[in-house]
């Protein structure tokens, strides 16, 4: 098939955060800090002065060493507070392979890298983000791979369109959801 691939696995570039916001080794640690603030975000990858990734610093790298050692922070330097080594991940391995590099780190961000240049992030939040979805899968090839017949409208909880009452087997019935007394009259009346 030219042009369309269908992958079987979830890869690092497909739940990454890109672009990534970077700091130089040398900016401090307010300045870290409000384009963390700025960006809405947890964490800036730190670089040297010829631009590549050496550290990382988190929420938590600035609470440890700036605020709890009651350090100004317009007096000390990113390369002073930041995580390093800076740990990486190639952006085309597996979600699998990133949350077990975080475990074994025991760490909550990777940085992404491609042909050696930084791409991204991946944290352990957009692994969990997906997660729900591929337990979906995963029950529905067991389910498929098992012979058992797989139900093509899942039950809904929620309250029925026609009494109003909370059902946690609600029903589609010609646009109405409705629970399962309100569905038998409805399917008995036709």
């Amino acid at each position: 098939m030219s042009g369309f691939e269908i992958r079987s696995k979830l890869l690092v570039k497909d739940v990454m955060t890109s672009p990534v916001i970077t700091v130089h080794e040398d900016s401090t640690a307010d300045e870290a800090a409000k384009l963390m603030r700025d960006n809405n975000i947890g964490c800036v990858i730190v670089s040297s002065k010829d631009d590549k990734p050496i550290g990382i610093i988190t929420e938590r790298d600035l609470v440890i060493r700036v605020v709890a050692e009651n350090i100004q922070p317009s007096k000390v330097t990113a390369k002073e507070i930041m995580s390093a080594p800076l740990k990486t991940i190639e952006a085309d391995k597996t979600i699998s392979e990133a949350a077990r590099e975080m475990n074994r780190f025991n760490i909550r961000r990777l940085a992404v890298m491609y042909k050696g240049h930084l791409v991204g992030i991946i944290s352990s939040k957009d692994i969990l983000s997906v997660t729900p979805e591929l337990i979906e899968i995963i029950q529905e090839r067991a389910k498929i791979s098992s012979g058992e017949e797989v139900e093509e409208n899942p039950p809904l909880a929620g309250y029925c369109d026609n009494c109003g009452e909370w059902s946690d087997n609600l029903r589609e019935a010609d646009g109405s959801y409705l629970c399962e007394d309100c569905y038998m009259e409805r399917t008995t009346e036709y």
